[in-house]
């Protein structure tokens, strides 16, 4: 007699997920939640009408942050305000981190497009601008995510992903105290998007595929390192490429440390295993768990310390879970863009049908702050 397996809800929603902010023009990707919960996100430049890069959300509104004005780019001097914002990032001093990819719709950057900016929650001003030189931020490069560990050097250091479709990939080292920026694992393997031949996302019942420039087929997110998190010790740095399911980690005190070779960085890199999903972002919190988001199942998933992952939230409603943030309050907040809907993967045609989304959820766990 044939053995009857019980059905399982799939298309169940599992966790609660609570609508925080829905958007009617362009897509977010980033956000983050500062000590005293301030909630910002930001829109890149992809092709959408972008007002504003970086927002506060205030009543579930988004005002321009932290203001107009730095804002609106000049096309004459990149460095002076903001271009296409990709990531913000509230550190452990409760101080806001704008990643400017200084490339609108993955145009080649500019000297002074590409930076690191430090605005003051107090005061709501711009109180640090780090640039990047041309040796670090190369022309094909897309800054994607930063994580922090104020506990590294005089002043803590910064860790960047590179995550480019077009050029080489890698981890972004910056020295918060001097400004000194350098390239980590440039190229790595384990910073490249994989072949289709190990690797084809299927999103919403579907190959999430595209043709590159030599007409062969490839994973639809082409893209490299992306996702990025720090340990509660801040002696790991987890990364993930966008199109792969691996999850690696390295040593932040090999990254940091400019008199150890790029062979020496690269030994200390740990295969963290299959996630089960690609994944878009990453987070940590203090009790020692990851967080990724899982794009191909509208899912945010968990590993705990034990090494083993669970679901923390599975809901139709996450298309394409973007980017995370963990707040002190214990809510995990999550962008929800839908960008496997994008016309450049569906023959032109925009499939995305808005509000886009900011969620949260409930995980009861504190975040990492490493001061």
């Amino acid at each position: 007699m044939a053995t009857i397996f019980p059905a399982f809800p799939m298309d169940e929603p599992k966790g609660a997920l609570e609508p925080v902010a829905y958007f009617e023009g362009a897509m977010p990707t980033g956000v983050t939640v500062s000590q005293q919960g301030r909630i910002f996100v930001n829109f890149p430049k992809w092709g959408d009408d972008v007002q504003f890069t970086v927002a506060e959300i205030r009543g579930g509104q988004a005002f321009p942050y932290p203001d107009q004005a730095f804002n609106t780019t000049d096309p004459a001097d990149p460095a002076a305000a903001l271009v296409s914002v990709q990531s913000v990032v509230v550190d452990a001093a409760d101080r806001l981190w704008i990643l400017d990819t200084g490339s609108p719709m993955f145009q080649s950057t500019q000297v002074g497009g590409p930076k690191l900016v430090c605005v003051d929650l107090v005061t709501d001003t711009v109180v640090g601008k780090i640039l990047f030189p041309r040796e670090v931020a190369l022309p094909t490069t897309y800054l994607n995510d930063v994580r922090f560990n104020l506990r590294q050097g005089k002043d803590g250091m910064a860790f960047i992903t590179d995550s480019s479709d077009k050029g080489p990939n890698g981890i972004i080292v910056v020295d918060l105290a001097t400004g000194e920026s350098w390239r980590r694992l440039n190229d790595h393997p384990t910073t490249k998007t994989e072949p289709i031949e190990h690797f084809m996302p299927v999103v919403e019942g579907r190959p999430f595929v595209q043709r590159g420039p030599d007409q062969r087929l490839m994973p639809g997110p082409a893209m490299g390192a992306d996702g990025i998190a720090i340990s509660a010790d801040g002696s790991r740095l987890y990364y993930c490429p966008l199109g792969s399911r691996r999850l690696y980690s390295v040593s932040t005190a090999a990254l940091a440390d400019r008199a150890v070779d790029d062979a020496a960085v690269a030994a200390t890199i740990i295969d963290e295993g299959n996630k089960g999903g690609g994944s878009d972002g990453l987070e940590s919190d203090a009790d020692g768990c990851i967080y990724a988001t899982d794009y191909e199942h509208n899912a945010v998933l968990r590993r705990r310390p034990d090494g083993e992952w669970e679901t923390v939230v599975h809901d139709p409603r996450l298309l394409w879970p973007d980017t995370m943030s963990l707040a002190r309050d214990g809510y995990l907040y999550v962008t929800a863009n839908q960008l496997h809907r994008q016309a450049r993967y569906h023959q032109g045609q925009d499939l995305r049908r808005k509000p886009y989304a900011l969620f949260r959820t409930q995980v009861g766990a504190r975040p990492v702050l490493l001061r």
